[in-house]
């Protein structure tokens, strides 16, 4: 996940990044509300730890400004103000949660994924990605190390294919059945043609290959052989 955390006490903020990224994801943080809302505003942010008590703008003034602007990054409030009151306004301000300091990291970082996995579940996937290959299926674009690459609409729904089954040996009979739609296998090299041509375009010009063969069973893309 990438965060943004908007917290004014270094101490605090220090705590929270720090505990974050040995999680494994991405943090940014913000010391006052006015940082936090130009960075909110200009990146894109799986979730957002923000405090209430903020110099420059409190925290409840921007999140109704990220929401009114069409923000809709969930945002889970910390605040030393703990009453049913505080917490309703929290939540009416924008807020997807509220937990009170002091808490425990445990359950920040448990509420945090619980928040993206909300998300996750209530929007359909647009974007593929493996090491450092994206496939955009709204606009139909693909990209390796940022490198527009340009491909045949058959290519296209290959690796698409491939991408949602990254880690996975895909056999050509899966890859007939479901890029194909064949139902039987018609002794055709199509699946290799296709495949060859992928490789030259995806992995050709890139030092590390994502496209591997398996011996005896099929391909399968991946990071790493």
């Amino acid at each position: 996940m990438k965060v943004l955390v908007i917290e004014d006490d270094q101490q605090a903020a220090s705590y929270l990044a720090k505990g974050l990224k040995e999680a494994g994801h991405v943090v940014d943080v913000a010391n006052d509300g006015k940082e936090g809302l130009y960075l909110a505003g200009g990146e894109h942010y799986d979730v957002m730890v923000v405090d209430r008590m903020l110099p420059g703008r409190d925290g409840l003034s921007l999140v109704q400004v990220l929401r009114a602007a069409g923000n809709d990054t969930p945002v889970l409030f910390l605040s030393a103000l703990g009453s049913v009151e505080d917490r309703v306004k929290g939540l009416k301000a924008g807020g997807d949660d509220y937990l009170t300091k002091p808490f425990a990291f445990s359950e920040l970082l448990a509420r945090i994924e619980v928040l993206v996995r909300r998300r996750g579940a209530s929007q359909p996937q647009t974007k593929l990605a493996v090491a450092d290959l994206e496939l955009d299926l709204l606009a139909r674009g693909v990209k390796r190390a940022g490198k527009p690459i340009e491909l045949l609409p058959r290519e296209f729904a290959l690796l698409e294919y491939m991408m949602r089954n990254a880690g996975s040996v895909v056999t050509r009979t899966m890859m007939l059945e479901n890029v194909w739609d064949y139902h039987f296998d018609p002794q055709t090299n199509v699946i290799d043609v296709h495949i060859a041509r992928l490789r030259q375009k995806i992995d050709k010009d890139f030092p590390t290959p994502l496209i591997h063969t398996v011996r005896g069973a099929g391909y399968s893309l991946r990071a790493a052989s």
